[in-house]
């Protein structure tokens, strides 16, 4: 019955590919929109409030509005249809998607980073003027918005299923971590210690940093044919053997394929069945795992004869 529960689950959460790009769109649409906001008022804060750490976080900011339009970008290619020249599809692009989010991710983190650095090692921060209430303010907002986008975000990614939005979704909440630390280095340089500043952008660094290699390392194992989790193959296999006239699971192998799942499975049918018949209950086994898994996007089923005992 819990297996069931689950299958059914899954079956309700299944997505067309229409609403997939409409959900992506959207989502995308209103996280440029804030990103564009949020980014310029944390510049017009860093600049007027004399704090170097909110400038580094406006420019976090802004490199969301860059990863946001290369969502779109692999939302687009990956929901196009197979064609000759790619029979399994695109689905694939938008990993490519998120592992490039994750380098432009990076990227900016090191810039961040390398500054606060020669800041410090430089002694430029004592040269450093006090940062304003403004800049604390700021930081405040940042929080509060970007985790709330995290939330939302990553509430719709998980409803479409798709990587490259919840890689977006991660950025988000770096976002308001690295705003986290620009609140304590502005706060502490408020409080007479202008070093906080700096040492700031290198926290900032740090969160950017673990949320990208979390982003390339999901998208790489969904690039190279990674198995689904043990409690889905289970599923399969109990969903397989409840089907009539199946005897046995003598093989169940999985890959997903970005967001999609390939399932190869060998079933022990009676060996004294004609191989129409043998078919027929093949090809009951492929349709029913399509329809009680959702993201199952192809099933290839072999029969092997089966010896029944007298």
């Amino acid at each position: 019955m819990e297996s069931a529960n689950k299958i059914n689950t899954m079956a309700a959460s299944a997505v067309s590919e229409d609403e997939f790009k409409k959900v992506a769109n959207k989502v995308s649409f209103i996280t440029i929109v804030q990103n564009v906001l949020l980014s310029v008022f944390k510049l017009f804060a860093g600049i007027f409030a004399h704090s170097n750490a909110m400038i580094s976080d406006a420019v976090h900011s802004a490199s969301d509005v860059f990863s946001t339009i290369i969502v779109i970008i692999g939302v687009k290619l990956a929901s196009k249809e197979s064609d000759k020249e790619h029979p399994y599809g695109h689905e694939r692009l938008e990993c490519v998607a998120a592992i490039v989010l994750s380098i432009v991710l990076l990227y900016t983190g090191i810039k961040i980073g390398s500054q606060a650095v020669k800041d410090i090692i430089g002694g430029n921060y004592q040269s450093l003027q006090k940062p304003g209430m403004l800049a604390l303010v700021a930081a405040v907002v940042s929080i509060v918005t970007k985790e709330i986008m995290y939330w939302y975000t990553r509430h719709y990614a998980k409803k479409i299923d798709s990587s490259a939005l919840m890689a977006d979704a991660w950025h988000h909440r770096s976002d308001a971590l690295s705003s986290v630390g620009a609140l304590v280095g502005i706060g502490g340089a408020m409080m007479g210690f202008p070093v906080m500043d700096s040492i700031a952008s290198i926290v900032i660094f740090v969160f950017i940093a673990k949320a990208a290699y979390d982003i390339f390392k999901d998208a790489m194992d969904k690039m190279v044919d990674h198995s689904c989790d043990e409690e889905t193959e289970k599923e399969m296999r109990d969903f397989v053997l409840a089907q009539k006239e199946v005897l046995s699971v003598d093989l169940l192998h999985t890959r997903i394929f970005g967001n999609k799942i390939y399932v190869d499975v060998e079933i022990g049918v009676n060996g004294s069945y004609t191989l129409r018949h043998a078919h027929e209950i093949a090809e009951e086994v492929h349709e029913g795992i399509e329809k009680n898994f959702p993201k199952v996007k192809h099933v290839m089923v072999h029969v092997n004869p089966a010896d029944v005992a007298e």
